[in-house]
């Protein structure tokens, strides 16, 4: 391929738990060479890099059962002026988990249906502690989603 495609890594983590998962899911994803991978805390990323990501993996603890604060304002500042700009864009999600995930994760999914992008990996929640195993998937998680932006699979 001529172009490198562009992988966006949006997070938030207060505990270091949800940054462990995001630092896994991005040297998987630098593993595919024809990606370039952009990991950015989810108060330093805005429009600019969502407008130049080919896909997106957002990242974010579980807080009172919903996605924490810092994700949900990406969402907001970045919802309106994203309008019709990045309609299918490939995304997957990960969680750390105190319970098990699932009220953040209908969150994300229903912000992601109204911008509208496409879900393309299943979401990975890790309840708990976030383990070697934990950052294996994570890594994997990555790595299957940038793969699949190279090579024109989402």
């Amino acid at each position: 391929m001529s172009a490198r495609r562009h992988l966006l890594i949006v997070y938030h983590s207060q505990s270091g738990h949800t940054e462990a998962l995001a630092q896994a899911a991005h040297a998987g994803a630098q593993a595919v060479e024809e990606v370039e991978v952009r990991r950015l805390r989810a108060f330093d990323a805005g429009l600019d890099d969502l407008l130049w990501a080919h896909g997106l993996l957002l990242g974010t603890p579980e807080n009172f059962g919903y996605m924490s604060g810092a994700l949900k304002d990406f969402l907001d500042r970045t919802y309106y002026p994203a309008q019709g700009r990045v309609e299918g864009l490939p995304y997957a999600v990960f969680i750390s988990a105190g319970n098990d995930g699932s009220g953040a994760l209908a969150a994300i999914e229903r912000i992601a249906r109204g911008y509208p992008l496409k879900p393309v990996c299943e979401a990975l929640i890790v309840r708990g502690e976030v383990d070697a195993a934990a950052l294996a998937r994570a890594r994997e998680l990555g790595e299957t989603l940038a793969a699949g932006i190279a090579f024109g699979v989402f």
